[in-house]
Order: structure tokens, then C-alpha cells, then sequence
């Protein structure tokens, strides 16, 4: 049987590490959070001490934290570089900038491993479902081999290319146009409320208009249902992913006038509720318009 290491067991690397077991893969996973090691033993997975230990006994390696800081940390150092294999590879999995992954990728090269870099998109109901999207950045014979593993956390693998940092470019490229809709749909919310119209109505005539998606859609069903934590989509991630995707726009000299906004807007969320999910921003401008979407 293979076996596949898992650092970071949070609301993605759980998933990642329900769906590899389900799909017979040996898993061995660590992360710093004990509660999470002890649910991932719970489904059938095996505890390692740490990054390094994961990489002695497994390849390929999925890596899924929130920084570059981070996966710099758990894959170089005293990391995953210091016990795998020439020849095996690591598949990042996190949003981190693409210089960052351009020098993990380097590192990585001058011990022999390989590097895939593919952050996905679904957020935690497809890491669980394992229907996420992935944007893979890696040589075709890296993926080729490391196929069936990815296909085990993923719906859709698209190859966008061999060079490392292509995954992360096309990953905040989708980001500002997903954080763009969500605002978007927050501040057309609160407009319906005030208006007087039912929750309900408004979140069907979107789900079946030419501005219906599932970002649009999940969002209004969790305004109408004032679902606004716990959902896995935490507001801090999203924060980061549009600050991304705004710094590469800085040094390629683009306007990013929407995703700007949304940003600035994430930015009031995150500071007026910390612990809650993306749709959580609607509720600063619910605050000020005095009216919210229910059902």
C-alpha cells in the first residue's frame, strides 16, 4: 500500500486525509494542533512527531498551512527536506505567494525532490467532499506520477504549467475575482433587506439568473440562514488570499479596482469579527444599513 504524509490537519488537511484513507492510501499526517491529530487518528490515520518524520516515511507529501513562512518551516530546515527521498515530491497545496513557492521549489531541486505546486479552491465542503479544484504547477512526468494520489483529494486537476509559482499566480488570479463576488453579493444583500424583500426570494432569483454561482449562491444561503462561523470558510483566509493576489498586482503594475474593495471590505470583517466566515463581512454592512437578509 502507499503511504502519503499530510502536514497541517486543519478544515482542508482533514479532508485531504479522510478522502486518501477512503481511497486506501496509507496516511501519516502531523500537525501542531493535538486535537487535530487525535481526529485524524480517529479516521484511521497514523501520528508522526513531526514534518521531518512524516517525510522518513512517506512520498509523496501533502503540505496545506496558511503561510509561506509556514511551509518554508515544515518543508525546508529541520523539515521534510532533511529525511525525503531523491525522487520523491511534495505537494503544496497551500495559497502563498509565488515567489515563495519559486524558493521552496529551488531548495527542494538541490536535494533531488520534486515539487508540485497546486493551491486548490472549494473550501472546506469540497476538501471533505474531495471535490476540490487544483491549479497544478509541475513538469508533466512529476504529475503523471503523483496523479492518482491528487485525484483522491480532487475533482479537477488543470496542468497550468511546468514552472513553479504558475500554481499560486493563477490561484490569486481566481481569488480576486472570488472575493469580488462575495462582496459583491454581501452589499446586494443588505440592499434586498432594506428594500423589504424576503431572504428567500432574492436567494432564488440569483441561483437562477445569469449572475447564479456557487459563491453567489452558498453565500446568500448563509446569510438567509445568518450562518455566519463554524462553516470552515474562515474570513482570515480570504483576507490573505485577495492580499495576495493585490501584492502581485502591485509588482505587475495592474489596477484591481473590485478586488481592492473586497479586500477593504474583508479587511472591516476581519477586524470586527475575527472568528467568523467569509459571509461574516455582511453583517458590518448590515450594521450600518440597520437590515439584514432572513429567510
Amino acid at each position: 500500500m502507499k503511504r502519503v504524509g499530510v502536514i497541517g490537519l486543519g478544515d482542508m488537511g482533514s479532508g485531504f486525509a479522510r478522502n486518501l484513507i477512503a481511497n486506501g492510501f496509507e496516511t501519516v499526517g502531523f500537525d501542531i494542533s493535538e486535537p487535530r491529530m487525535v481526529a485524524f487518528e480517529a479516521l484511521g490515520g497514523r501520528r508522526a512527531a513531526d514534518a521531518a518524520a512524516v517525510g522518513a516515511e512517506a512520498d509523496p507529501v501533502f503540505v496545506m498551512v496558511m503561510t509561506g513562512d509556514q511551509a518554508k518551516a515544515v518543508i525546508l530546515g529541520d523539515g521534510l527536506a532533511t529525511t525525503m527521498k531523491p525522487g520523491s515530491t511534495v505537494i503544496l497545496t497551500a495559497t502563498i505567494h509565488a515567489q515563495e513557492a519559486r524558493d521552496i521549489a529551488h531548495a527542494l531541486d538541490e536535494k533531488g525532490i520534486a515539487l508540485i505546486e497546486p493551491p486548490v479552491s472549494g473550501g472546506y465542503s469540497g476538501a471533505q467532499a474531495g471535490t476540490l479544484t487544483m491549479m497544478a504547477a509541475a513538469p508533466d512526468d512529476v504529475l503523471d506520477r503523483a496523479r492518482p494520489v491528487m485525484a483522491a483529494v480532487s475533482g479537477s486537476i488543470h496542468r497550468v504549467g511546468a514552472e513553479p509559482g504558475l500554481g499560486q499566480i493563477v490561484k490569486a488570479c481566481l481569488q480576486a475575482l472570488i472575493g469580488s463576488i462575495y462582496t459583491a453579493t454581501f452589499e446586494a444583500s443588505v440592499l434586498a433587506a432594506k428594500a423589504g424583500i424576503r431572504g428567500q426570494v432574492f436567494h432564488d432569483v440569483v441561483s437562477t439568473s445569469s449572475a447564479g454561482c456557487h459563491a453567489a449562491s452558498n453565500s446568500l444561503e448563509k446569510i438567509i440562514e445568518r450562518s455566519f462561523e463554524n462553516g470552515g470558510s474562515r474570513i482570515t483566509t480570504m483576507h490573505k488570499d485577495l492580499a495576495i493576489a493585490l501584492e502581485l498586482a502591485r509588482q505587475l503594475g495592474v489596477p484591481l479596482f473590485t478586488a481592492a474593495t473586497a479586500m477593504q471590505l474583508f479587511e472591516a470583517g476581519k477586524t470586527r469579527f475575527p472568528d467568523g466566515d467569509n459571509w461574516a463581512v455582511t453583517r458590518v454592512l448590515e450594521e450600518i444599513a440597520g437590515a439584514g437578509l432572513t429567510r
